[in-house]
């Protein structure tokens, strides 16, 4: 698995979703909890860096899924984990 999470489209989106959280959290410790009528500026980088990771997600499980099945689908839940944890934040303080 170690070989595999060193690939660019293995490792790009969990970093695009640790990034997504670390915007939350940061605008919510610098502004906190607001319900804005329109979206700002961190909403909207949330947005595009939640929906940009889905072509290397893509990518990923059509390369590796073929060649080794067990690592890629540790992957793949591994970037599955990193989404859920950058929208928790959301969901739960309903932003």
């Amino acid at each position: 698995m170690k070989t595999i999470l060193r690939q660019p489209s293995a490792i790009l989106p969990i970093t695009m979703s640790l990034a997504a959280l670390a915007l939350v959290l940061g605008h919510v410790a610098m502004f906190g909890v607001t319900h804005e009528a329109d979206e700002g500026t961190a909403a909207h980088l949330f947005q595009l860096l939640m929906a940009g990771q889905t072509p290397f997600i893509a990518f990923f499980a059509m390369t590796w899924l073929p060649r080794t099945p067990r690592p890629a689908l540790q992957v793949l839940a591994l970037q599955f984990g990193a989404a859920l944890a950058a929208f928790a934040p959301v969901y739960f303080l309903k932003l």
